[in-house]
């Protein structure tokens, strides 16, 4: 599984099947270089594609990236409407390079601040994969943790529930289809969940690392998988409880 690389796999250890990642670091990627803050967007898109190769080779079922959340309106207009354009032209390069690979996309999100070009192209793209049933990519844009939370609750309140259980909001959440993500990554070296899928990483393995997003590659996210290896995901049980070759003194 790790072709190339000198970590070895711990013996019954599979590869997470749903990876959640804030690509952090494409501004700062740039302002390093001397380079305007879209160059590290643009750079940042070659990431996006080889991190998607690479967990479909490693067998990953989900892989969600948050793209644009819904604090991120609040930068510069000049950056937000580039990152539109940018979404608009990803969507029609890379759609049907997906589709020919056999993996599906599906965009989380409100899309009510979207101009109607954007949304229709999304419904096409979503449309155009849905048969797919290799890797599951998910791109949130103008997404937040609390908009999905509040948004589960008022289908709730408008349904005319009176007494709401977690099952009940979990079913009704943006990605009440996917598993919940097993493994967490952040890059760019901040260490919060920023409002990204609160519900939902309620027990994922976080994982944080300095390197900026343009810069995580194949090797680096097989570093975060080696990491997540070594956790003891034991869900409130005792380490006695799990399987043996689950325990972390057997990894």
């Amino acid at each position: 599984m790790f072709s190339g690389s000198s970590k070895t796999v711990p013996e019954g250890c599979e590869p997470p099947r749903h990876v959640a990642i804030i690509m952090d670091g494409n501004g700062r990627w740039a302002k390093k270089r001397f380079l305007p803050r879209v160059a590290g967007h643009k750079r940042g898109l070659d990431a996006v594609r080889e991190v998607v190769k690479a967990c479909k080779e490693m067998g990953v079922g989900y892989l969600t990236l948050f793209a644009f959340s819904t604090e991120n309106w609040r930068r510069p207009q000049e950056e937000v409407s580039f990152l539109m354009d940018l979404f608009l032209r990803a969507l029609e390069h890379e759609v049907s390079k997906l589709h020919n690979n056999n993996i599906r996309l599906k965009v989380l999100g409100s899309r009510e601040r979207f101009s109607a070009d954007l949304s229709e192209r999304i419904d096409r793209a979503e449309a155009k994969t849905a048969g797919n049933d290799g890797l599951v990519l998910t791109i949130a844009a103008d997404y937040g943790g609390r908009w999905d939370i509040v948004h589960a609750v008022n289908q709730l309140i408008a349904e005319g529930q009176s007494t709401i259980t977690e099952s009940m909001v979990t079913e009704r959440l943006g990605m009440a289809w996917a598993p919940e993500p097993d493994l967490f990554i952040r890059t760019g070296g901040e260490q919060r969940i920023s409002n990204f899928l609160l519900w939902q990483l309620a027990y994922s393995e976080l994982y944080f690392t300095d390197l900026l997003w343009p810069d995580f590659d194949k090797a680096a996210l097989q570093e975060a998988i080696h990491s997540y290896w070594q956790r003891e995901r034991r869900f409130g049980r005792t380490s006695e409880q799990l399987p043996e070759h689950l325990r972390r003194d057997k990894l």
